[in-house]
């Protein structure tokens, strides 16, 4: 008589386990994820994980992936400062979510014209770290979770150092240091206002649009991206914010 009782309380703990327990032990192993993070430089990221299985799954025997970390005090300023300017000029102002500019796209979006994205630094950060490619709402909703923890955890010194060491700016150039040895042939450290800004232009889209090889378009970007960094404040004004 006890063996069909056991099923159901069985069922019962295995339901419990599933809806209680598994999405607490992924709030507590996310956050000891992200805090870890604080301090270890990332030896790797999601994306760099997702383009070496693509790479794989195509074939492609001699792809090599290029990475390597540098300190934020090893990188050009330029770099950094450019992609404040490009890509999330109210940086250092929010936390983690810029709502103007969600509203903003979602207004162009809505209207049919070119879809343009609102992601800040900090979204990138936490999309490239830890996420893959895609816009399904899971994603999105894994990707405003680690940016709360992100924002709430690291300070955005770390979260600007973390972003131009784990940014594409290249098929399979991750980085601010591979990407001025692989093309420009230089280090981070020497990289220029114009390279900056190059490689800045490019982060929307880094296989399609080249910083070595910039088409009219990356240059008239480029050229945008340099002006914006001059009204920020330039690279004074950056390390002001991050020192």
């Amino acid at each position: 008589m006890s063996a069909p009782r056991a099923r159901p309380r069985r069922r019962v703990r295995w339901l419990r386990w599933i809806f209680l327990w598994l999405p607490l032990l992924f709030v507590a192993l996310s956050i000891l994820q992200v805090l870890c993070l604080r301090w270890i430089d990332p030896p790797t990221s999601a994306f760099m994980l997702e383009r070496r299985f693509d790479a794989w799954s195509d074939g492609e025997r001699d792809f090599r992936l290029h990475y390597r970390w540098r300190p934020l005090g090893e990188i050009s300023s330029w770099l950094p400062a450019s992609a404040i300017a490009s890509e999330d000029q109210k940086f250092f102002e929010h936390h983690g979510f810029d709502f103007a500019a969600i509203d903003k796209a979602m207004e162009r979006n809505a209207e049919g014209r070119p879809e343009r994205g609102a992601s800040t630094i900090s979204q990138q950060v936490a999309k490239n770290l830890f996420l893959w490619g895609g816009r399904n709402y899971v994603r999105k909703g894994l990707e405003a979770w680690y940016t709360v923890l992100i924002e709430h955890l690291w300070p955005k010194r770390r979260i600007l150092e973390v972003y131009v060491n784990v940014a594409e700016f290249g098929d399979g150039i991750y980085g601010a240091d591979a990407a001025a040895h692989d093309l420009f042939g230089t280090t981070a450290a020497q990289l220029t206002a114009s390279q900056g800004a190059r490689l800045a232009a490019v982060l929307p889209n880094p296989r399609h649009w080249s910083a070595a090889r910039p088409s009219p378009y990356v240059q008239r970007r480029a050229a945008w991206i340099g002006r914006q960094v001059g009204h920020l404040g330039g690279t004074a004004w950056l390390r002001r914010q991050v020192h």
